[in-house]
């Protein structure tokens, strides 16, 4: 659906003059995660909408192509439309069995999702996205994407344009998409599991009791 919109952008533009896109994920530390996305756009009249409605961008069998895979697990998919600013809205739930599987749907094929390891201890993330090119004198500053991650572990480096805590954003117009932008993000996992130090002190009690109670059984 993502390259859906990028390919029919100027079109969606000349009808509405304006088009947002949100990708709010949470990336674990194994690399699953779980992702919600949202783009809506306005349309001025009926005629618009119908226009809207063949092309199936706002279509939930369309959008459900375009986000499955054998990687990927679709929660729920919701459109709607806003009558109090007459705005039409995707709204799409979505888990992943690692960040890299998004590569597979049709959806995310230019965005070159990647996680690797880093320095000891670290891990890599980047996500490109691809250059927009429309021409048609179209105001660039009307077009919006913003993405959301928020990591399961410590940030070390990042380029996002801003953060809040553990979750990191960028946001930019279709001017400043230029030649395309990459998501990049270094950080520290958490530990799947970590054993808490209870337990090993624990341990260490009733193990220097079960040799206490064996020497004392021995001298008996």
């Amino acid at each position: 659906m993502k390259k859906i919109l990028l390919l029919l952008l100027p079109f969606l533009l000349s009808l509405t003059g304006c088009l947002n896109y949100i990708q709010d994920t949470q990336l674990y530390a194994d690399g699953s995660g779980s992702m919600r996305i949202i783009f809506w756009t306005k349309l001025p009249d009926v005629e618009s909408a119908k226009v809207l409605d063949k092309i199936g961008i706002f279509n939930p069998d369309s959008i459900r192509s375009e986000f499955s895979s054998q990687y990927t697990t679709i929660k729920n998919i919701s459109v709607y439309t806003d009558t109090t600013d007459s705005t039409t809205h995707a709204v799409i739930n979505l888990t992943f069995t690692h960040i890299d599987s998004l590569n597979k749907t049709s959806a995310f094929s230019a965005s070159n999702f990647s996680l690797k390891d880093g320095a000891e201890g670290q891990k890599i993330f980047s996500q490109f996205i691809p250059p927009i090119v429309t021409g048609f004198g179209i105001n660039g500053n009307a077009y919006h994407v913003t993405y959301k991650y928020t990591f399961g572990g410590d940030i070390i480096t990042d380029n996002s344009t801003s953060k809040d805590g553990r979750t990191l954003i960028w946001d930019y117009s279709l001017a400043q998409i230029g030649s395309g932008k990459t998501i990049s993000v270094t950080f520290r996992p958490f530990k799947l599991k970590e054993t808490p130090p209870w337990i090993y002190a624990l341990s260490g009690l009733v193990l220097l009791i079960v040799i206490i109670f064996l020497l004392r059984k021995k001298k008996d």
